[in-house]
């Protein structure tokens, strides 16, 4: 009883602190991005993806905030899929759903033994399959849309990624519609969530979650934020840190560039596939 008790206390605070201390940073923030990019609408039902690291868990708590205040009817499932963990990943996302109070659906993949010997890209594979996975059984259990934990500064390093690393300007959309699941969409809540807070509100709680519990980098069990991966994305990390301490405002800067792209000084541009090119239309004004 105990036990129960003191798991009871550490979900009430972890609670209180969202609705008190963490409210602007976090839950106004996600409740902006549900209205600013319409996420929600009456009906839905959402199956809130879970991995077991901080931006998923904290995104399901926000959902359980959310759904307390139930200005308009919608439903949540709080989905996980194992892709192959470890024992020990597989136990300390279990533990952490029934400390936190989320009733998850847990099934299971071998995604990562399907990737594991595949030298090029097996981290966009990875991904792809995790994705139709998820679609799949959020499907199974009536959702009409998934929701996955992305942030604001996985949105800046996406833009900054593919400008430096792929030739191209885009960025990770708040929202799509599945090309391969009819009727279903992909949502991002935590969108204008910033990732510091995300760490601050985990650290200020003691709590622990997954960070990387793939087959590549099973010994990482726990959040280490000193941990550098040698990635591109954390290069274009770094790069915005460096950044930041010449122009505070870089983050916002690269945030608001998707959103004022003005298409009469774009020499080409993509839409549904086909490249368009300022040419075709010189002549015309």
């Amino acid at each position: 009883m105990d036990a129960l008790n003191q798991q009871a206390d550490i979900n009430y605070n972890v609670e209180k602190s969202i609705r008190k201390k963490f409210h602007k940073a976090l839950f106004s923030r996600f409740a902006k991005a549900i209205n600013e990019y319409r996420l929600l609408e009456e009906g839905d039902k959402v199956a809130v993806c879970i991995s077991g690291g901080k931006d998923s868990m904290l995104m399901a708590k926000l959902f359980q905030e959310l759904k307390k205040h139930n200005k308009f009817d919608f439903g949540l499932s709080f989905l996980v899929m194992d892709p192959g963990y470890n024992k020990s990943n597989r136990e300390a996302l279990e533990n952490n759903a029934k400390l936190l109070n989320i009733p998850v659906t847990i099934f299971e993949t071998q995604i990562f033994d399907a990737v594991y010997d595949i030298e090029k890209s097996p981290c966009y594979l990875c991904a792809r399959m995790r994705r139709g996975y998820l679609y799949n059984n959020a499907k199974k259990l009536g959702c009409n849309k998934i929701a996955l934990g992305h942030h604001y500064d996985d949105v800046i390093e996406t833009i900054l990624m593919g400008m430096l690393y792929g030739a191209q300007v885009q960025t990770m959309m708040p929202k799509l519609h599945s090309t391969s699941f009819e009727g279903m969409e992909l949502i991002r809540p935590m969108y204008l969530i910033r990732e510091e807070d995300i760490i601050h509100w985990k650290d200020y709680n003691n709590l622990k979650f997954l960070q990387c519990a793939c087959r590549f980098t099973e010994n990482c069990t726990t959040c280490a934020e000193d941990r550098i991966a040698e990635s591109k994305r954390a290069e274009i990390k770094a790069l915005i840190q460096s950044l930041k301490k010449i122009n505070p405002y870089i983050e916002s800067n690269i945030f608001r560039s998707v959103e004022n792209i003005n298409l009469d000084t774009v020499i080409a541009y993509k839409e549904k596939g086909i490249r368009h090119s300022f040419l075709d239309n010189y002549n015309r004004n």
